[in-house]
């Protein structure tokens, strides 16, 4: 069933994500509006001036002023792009910090959604969730943010009701792109691993699903037109072994890194310095690196393009052609090490 989606929110709507499903809802001639921190970027010469900007901080704000924000128009959809993902590494315990931000705020911020009377709500979440069900709660007894983002995805479900505030969950994997005045976060959390060894060690068996972050956004338009209460949608455009992912990274950066594919438990014990380094800067990862080697790098966490997009409506919708998102992974990791 299409839903008539006249006038957005875009919680988050100048970051990686809500940036470009702001750009996609604009494609349609949506009205979009948004919210940015005070002083947060620089958006003058690059930020739409088509998208309706607010400032102030959600997180920080009562449910109350959040009602007063949402209702100052009549809003039909609200996305909600806001909160870390696994690559922050919070001051401990992580638990407490992805459950605040993750869930007690995002409740608190939907709640308000929903009082401002807005019918349907798409909620960005980790294909992490997806494969903790598939192994039935497994991940997130070991790793904080995996249970953070379980518990948000239950909470604003249940928050929603149908008819009445439709809440859409999309379950995201590896995200390639980049956007105007921001530097890809790939090198900082990821590369930087890397590069003082001249092999890098993964553990063998392992693959990931990935997505260009413009696909990302079209499945934010396709939910908001097509999604019903309570759907989850497992979001991906291709999926690549580490091996293969890797190795098109290393091409990328240009560098002369080799790749060498290890048995889990040696990767585990090489990641464990990781979380010992966090632990010495009284910090701790959302992921337990150690568990992360023999539970999830050394699985194919795929995902079946063609089943989201039946669901969503996509034929529909007459998107334009994907982007190459093996492309857009050349391009990221190039925009890392200009």
């Amino acid at each position: 069933m299409e839903h008539n989606v006249k006038k957005v929110f875009v919680a988050g709507g100048t970051g990686f994500l809500g940036y470009y499903s702001c750009l996609q809802f604009l494609e349609r001639n949506i009205l979009v509006d948004t919210i940015a921190l005070p002083n947060e970027i620089d958006l003058e010469g690059w930020f739409p001036k088509s998208i309706g900007l607010n400032f102030g901080n959600m997180f920080e704000m009562s449910r109350e002023d959040l009602v007063k924000l949402f209702s100052k128009k009549d809003y039909d959809t609200f996305v909600y792009a806001l909160g870390p993902d696994d690559r922050f590494v919070p001051m401990k315990p992580a638990y407490t910090f992805f459950h605040e931000k993750l869930v007690i705020q995002a409740k608190k911020i939907c709640q308000a959604a929903k009082d401002a009377k807005i019918k349907r709500c798409i909620i960005m979440n980790s294909y992490f969730s997806h494969f903790d069900r598939v192994y039935h709660g497994k991940l997130s007894k070991n790793h904080p943010y995996i249970m953070a983002r379980r518990q948000q995805e239950q909470e604003l479900i249940a928050l929603g009701e149908p008819n009445v505030f439709d809440v859409m969950i999309l379950e995201l994997p590896y995200i390639f792109g980049t956007m105007p005045s921001r530097k890809p976060l790939w090198r900082e959390f990821f590369l930087s691993y890397f590069e003082k060894y001249k092999t890098i060690y993964f553990p063998w068996g392992g693959g990931t699903t990935v997505i260009d972050v413009k696909d990302v956004a079209k499945a934010v338009v396709a939910a908001a037109f097509n999604g019903h209460h309570g759907g989850i949608y497992l979001i991906g455009d291709k999926n690549l072994t580490f091996k293969e992912l890797i190795s098109l990274m290393i091409e990328a950066s240009s560098s002369k890194k080799r790749y060498r594919s290890v048995p889990p438990i040696i990767a585990a014990f090489g990641a464990k310095k990781i979380d010992k380094l966090s632990y010495l800067q009284g910090k701790e990862s959302g992921l337990n690196h150690f568990k992360l080697m023999l539970q999830i790098q050394n699985k194919k966490f795929y995902c079946n393009p063609m089943q989201y997009k039946k669901e969503l409506g996509y034929d529909e919708l007459h998107f334009k052609e994907e982007n190459d998102v093996i492309n857009s992974i050349m391009e990221t990791i190039k925009a890392c090490y200009e």
